[in-house]
């Protein structure tokens, strides 16, 4: 499981942000802060891999904590949160090494891809880590984890289809390094063989997924899915 710290000035929002943590597999809250000083009390104790984090806090901006943090040695993942959208202050952050920056109000698919591709940041990483010495296909697999997918509502979703769960699914097929069979991509999303299964085709069918087909010793052939780049 992923630890996340929810900051945010406002209580109301930083519940709001927690739900939404607490509805991506993979992922929980481990504490919410509504001050700086709340916000590197929790980072200080060790147990948080992740921080959403607000712009403007009571007692400090949301960067000049990202600086402490850092300061004091650490390395903390940061996603902005906030409604603060002046260049300045996304560069800053960019600077200061924050993986994502979402601008509020956001939708709650749009925080699933971002979670999502963290999520598949981490996996990266712990599978080049493994072989000691990255090499360039290593290092633009780690960089490319970090993409969001294209908004799903360009896929003219049928009926009974949501842009969650097909904002997650192609999060999965995303950032794979090698085609998923419908079982594979379950078990990735905690969805059903079968629900995968129908989004499956609707992507393939949409141009977003290449389909091939691999043949075992039972002589049919399993069916597995590979990104399209757009």
């Amino acid at each position: 499981m992923i630890d996340v710290l929810v900051v945010d000035d406002d209580f109301r929002v930083a519940e709001i942000n927690a739900k939404y943590v607490g509805k991506v597999p993979g992922f929980r809250v481990a504490a919410r802060a509504h001050s700086a000083a709340q916000a590197l009390a929790a980072v200080q104790r060790g147990t948080i891999d992740l921080v959403l984090l607000d712009h403007y806090l009571p007692d400090g901006t949301g960067l000049d904590l990202v600086h402490r943090m850092r300061d004091q040695g650490h390395g903390t993942d940061v996603i902005m949160i906030t409604a603060a959208g002046d260049v300045s202050t996304v560069q800053t952050a960019m600077r200061l090494g924050a993986l994502h920056y979402l601008v509020k109000p956001f939708t709650f698919a749009a925080l699933r891809t971002r979670l999502d591709s963290y999520a598949a940041l981490r996996r990266t990483v712990d599978r080049v880590g493994g072989r000691g010495i990255a090499g360039q296909e290593q290092v633009d697999r780690i960089f490319s984890a970090l993409r969001t997918t294209p908004a799903p509502s360009a896929l003219g979703l049928p009926t009974g289809h949501s842009e969650p769960t097909t904002d997650l699914i192609c999060a999965v097929l995303h950032h794979a390094d090698h085609p998923l069979s419908a079982h594979e991509v379950a078990a990735e999303t905690g969805l059903s063989r079968s629900t995968a299964q129908r989004y499956l085709r609707h992507l393939e069918q949409a141009g977003r997924l290449r389909l091939s087909l691999k043949y075992g010793d039972t002589g049919r052939p399993e069916h597995r899915y590979a990104w399209v780049a757009p």
